[in-house]
């Protein structure tokens, strides 16, 4: 008898180096018989949330020529000017969070497509997806309409299943001695371990070569 194997990934959708991993994370729908999990830890959200000050501001956009440099990702000057620039802006992932929880009750397959695209929103078009309004616009541009539609209403079935999944995600960072994300555990149908998240920074499609014979 087969066992299930999957792959859970720890994120935060207003972290850089997530952003770095995506199309990694993405090969993974290539692989035969895998389920990928999707768990924000809330990084950047309650309490990690921050002023996005020009000290900040200047780190994160170091880190982001880092990232460029290793994945390709793109970070545009309008991300650089309409959002680092922005000292109305905060760093703050719960409405992000909350608007891909939303898609995970509603269509739980299109959840990596929706955190790919909010991240796109922010570093490529400079969009501020700590907004509602922002957010509400990516997910119905994805024809996520009934994700919209619960994400705007804010109801408590949501919150709860946000704060449910957050406190998952973040117990699960404890048990494995993750340091931060993006962090992948892989299940094999009987333990499960954390893999090295230089992986995800490799060259493309090591990840999935490497899920495919595990």
């Amino acid at each position: 008898m087969n066992r299930t194997r999957t792959v859970t990934y720890l994120f935060d959708p207003l972290c850089g180096w997530c952003y770095g991993a995506s199309p990694a994370v993405a090969s993974l729908s290539d692989v035969e018989d895998l389920v990928v999990e999707t768990l924000p830890t809330g990084l950047f959200s309650g309490a990690g949330a921050r002023p996005l000050d020009e000290g900040f501001a200047a780190h994160a956009w170091a880190n982001d020529q880092r990232i460029h440099a290793l994945t390709g990702q793109p970070f545009s000057e309008r991300y650089r000017t309409g959002v680092l620039g922005d000292r109305r802006q905060t760093l703050d992932s719960g409405p992000a969070t909350l608007a891909l929880t939303a898609v995970a009750l509603t269509a739980p397959g299109r959840e990596l497509a929706a955190l790919a695209a909010i991240q796109s929103a922010r570093y490529v078009d400079g969009r501020d997806i700590t907004a509602a309004a922002t957010l509400a616009d990516v997910l119905a541009g994805l024809g996520l309409d009934a994700a919209a539609s619960l994400f705007t209403e804010g109801t408590e079935e949501l919150m709860v299943a946000d704060a449910v999944r957050v406190e998952r995600g973040r117990q699960l960072m404890t048990a494995h001695r993750a340091n931060g994300v993006p962090t992948l555990l892989f299940d094999d149908g009987s333990h499960r371990r954390r893999l090295d998240s230089q992986i995800l920074f490799a060259k493309p499609g090591r990840l999935a070569a490497l899920l495919s014979v595990m």
